[in-house]
Order: structure tokens, then sequence, then C-alpha cells
């Protein structure tokens, strides 16, 4: 039996199905290095890490949340290396409610609550761990 959109038809069905299980297996990887926290699971602090590689981790680098992000990336500098900046908890808090600094490219309010809090304090307390190569 013919498909009913024809031959095309089924390629683009096929084409359909491919494109949904690629979507699908990158969107589970969103997280941008999660594996990599490097804090102690016990620690209070695994999940401020987590929460800030899947929501910072693309622009911003911090090894201790197991992340590289475009800190790193001289062409384009979408988010400061903190590995290489100290920040205080009302720093990162201002940041995260004011899409940054400039409001340019990181967006206002992304994680709020304790969520913001949790990180803003994670951030400050291992920002700057690496001055010696600061921007």
């Amino acid at each position: 039996m013919e498909h009913p959109f024809g031959k095309s038809g089924r390629w683009a069905a096929a084409a359909l199905v491919a494109t949904a299980a690629l979507v699908a297996g990158s969107a589970s990887g969103c997280g941008f290095g999660e594996d990599g926290v490097d804090v102690a699971k016990g620690s209070g602090e695994k999940k401020a890490a987590e929460l800030f590689a899947a929501n910072c981790g693309g622009c911003h680098t911090l090894s201790a949340a197991g992340v590289v992000g475009t800190g790193n990336n001289s062409s384009r500098v979408q988010g400061p290396n903190l590995n290489q900046r100290k920040e205080t908890v009302g720093s990162v808090l201002y940041a995260i409610r004011n899409g940054g600094y400039s409001g340019a490219v990181m967006p206002q309010n992304i994680l709020v609550g304790k969520e913001a809090e949790k990180v803003a304090r994670f951030v400050a307390r291992y920002a700057g761990t690496d001055v010696s190569g600061g921007k």
C-alpha cells in the first residue's frame, strides 16, 4: 500500500522521527556538564552546582560546577570566566535579577527565589579560585 503522502511523504516522516530523536537526545544533555560537578554530593552545594551548570554553564566557566562556557572563547565572550573573577552574593544576585551588568546577553531572572540565592552563594564561594589568569 502506498504511503498517503507518496514516496516523499515517507522521507518526510523519517526525517521528522530522526529530528525528534535528535532533539530528545540533545535535550537530555543540556546540563552543560553536570557530571563534572566538583563538590561533594553530601555537601549541600551539589544542587547549587547542578543549577549553575544547567542555567549558567553555557556562557560562564566555573570549575566547581564542572562547566566551561564561552568565557574562555576569545572571539566572543558571552559570560565572564568566574574562575578568574571574585564575586559576592549580592553581585551575583544583581546579575541574575538584571541580566548581568550590561543587560545585553544574559536573560533577566534566569533563576528566582531560593534557587537564585543558592546559586549566588555557590558562585560567591567558588568564583575567583583561579585569579592568576583573570580578565
